[in-house]
């Protein structure tokens, strides 16, 4: 018996407007420059895929712009991160994306860890307008919730990035992380109250208690019913 061979396609056509083949050399030429070493042309490369549409109908370009979540560049992340959170979102007439695209994209979000994650918080942080599509992303990544909180208990990361780690655990809703926030809480109350008590002691360690606001404030969100 012969077993039908089927070719992975780069564009799902159905549902979608016409003259899409005309496109075929503009988008090959981005895929290849978003690989590029060269930080002009992979910022020219997702220009050229954001005015095609392209990452809403194609399983392959949706892909490897989630491998771009890690970029070095930062204004690429921007980029990036909005690219994936509205292809993930109903477009302006309320059409999803196609099935194939959004699993393809689900499959390689559900498996990030550690550096993808902080590659989004760092985003955040320099750009809180993303808050929405990173809801989006990691409302997909099981992992996410274990990562956050340990960016926000870490005294060797940025008190910016706990602060905005610690963000994220409420405003995506993480109900797993309220037993490590209310450890953290505890941490950081004790360590104020010592502070208090005995103002002659010299410091020990880094200063954090100026995220316990954030984090009473999460958990309280956390607690809402």
């Amino acid at each position: 018996m012969q077993i039908p061979l089927t070719q992975p396609r780069l564009f799902l056509t159905e549902g979608t407007t016409s003259g899409i083949a005309e496109l075929f050399p503009s988008i090959w030429s981005a895929i290849e420059d978003l690989g590029s070493s060269s930080t002009i042309l992979r910022r020219q490369a997702l220009e050229r895929l954001e005015h095609t549409n392209a990452a809403r109908i194609s399983p392959l370009v949706t892909y490897l712009l989630a491998t771009r979540l890690c970029d070095p560049d930062l204004e690429i992340r921007w980029r990036v991160i909005k690219l994936l959170g509205f292809v993930l979102a109903p477009d302006a007439s309320g059409n999803v994306a196609p099935e194939s695209v959004i699993n393809h994209l689900t499959f390689y979000l559900a498996n990030m860890r550690m550096r993808q994650i902080y590659a989004i918080v760092q985003a955040l942080a320099s750009n809180p307008d993303l808050l929405v599509h990173i809801i989006r992303i990691f409302s997909i990544c099981p992992f996410a919730s274990n990562h956050l909180v340990e960016l926000a208990s870490s005294r060797k990361v940025q008190l910016d990035i706990r602060r905005h780690a610690i963000w994220l655990i409420g405003e995506v809703g993480y109900l797993d992380a309220i037993p490590a926030l209310e450890r953290l809480q505890i941490r950081m109350e004790s360590r104020l109250n010592g502070q208090q008590a005995m103002p002659f002691a010299p410091p020990v360690g880094i200063d954090d208690s100026e995220l316990l606001p954030d984090v009473i404030s999460t958990l309280a969100l956390l607690r809402t019913p």
